[in-house]
């Protein structure tokens, strides 16, 4: 192994969209709101490119129109800070001169509060973000791009993501992939690979 490519979100940074709502709308309103607009499937179509104008454009109830306004103006309040022990990791690992990427599914438009809230990210080489690119994981093309783009070879590549459906659509592109689970977990994973010692 000669490189490591990081997702992002609940690996390097935490991630909870309804952290967002937090003093501004009850429980409730928040899980009846996620359910109305179909929230997940909502916010992998931003992480693949849609503009946040457009998602508001498609709802049609006024509250939960305001209540997507209030996600995206309070988006930094669902990034809690860092994944406790990633960034240790990702520094060992650049101490041990081996090359750090990162791969997340994210908007473009949203991106930009990623390093405020976790400073490590924006220690990796290089990251490619799924909303600058029009297309998500687990699509294999936005691996091969990734690949390309950084001069990965996928074989000698770890691969790490909380998504146990994304590592495997990396596997399948020949990735060394690692579901994280913590950071203790990885560190062990990558020395077990001769990564760190």
């Amino acid at each position: 192994m000669t490189a490591v490519l990081f997702d992002l979100g609940n690996v390097l940074v935490r991630w909870d969209a309804r952290a967002a709502f937090a003093g501004a709308y009850t429980d409730a309103e928040v899980e009846k709101f996620m359910t109305a607009v179909d929230f997940p499937a909502l916010n992998l179509a931003q992480d693949a490119g849609r503009p946040w104008s457009q998602a508001r454009d498609g709802i049609v109830d006024r509250r939960h129109r305001a209540m997507l306004d209030h996600y995206v103006a309070h988006f930094p309040a669902a990034l809690p800070g860092p994944v406790p022990g990633s960034a240790a990791v990702v520094d060992e690992l650049i101490a041990a001169g081996v090359p750090v990427y990162g791969l997340t599914n994210w908007s473009a438009e949203t991106f930009h509060h990623a390093v405020p809230a976790a400073p490590v990210i924006g220690r990796l080489a290089g990251v490619v973000v799924s909303g600058q690119e029009g297309m998500v994981k687990p699509d294999p093309r936005i691996f091969q791009l990734t690949a390309q783009r950084f001069a990965l070879v996928p074989e000698q590549t770890v691969f790490v993501d909380d998504s146990p459906g994304n590592v495997a659509a990396a596997r399948n592109e020949g990735f060394d992939g690692v579901v994280f689970t913590g950071a203790s977990a990885l560190r062990a994973e990558l020395a077990r690979r001769g990564l760190l010692a």
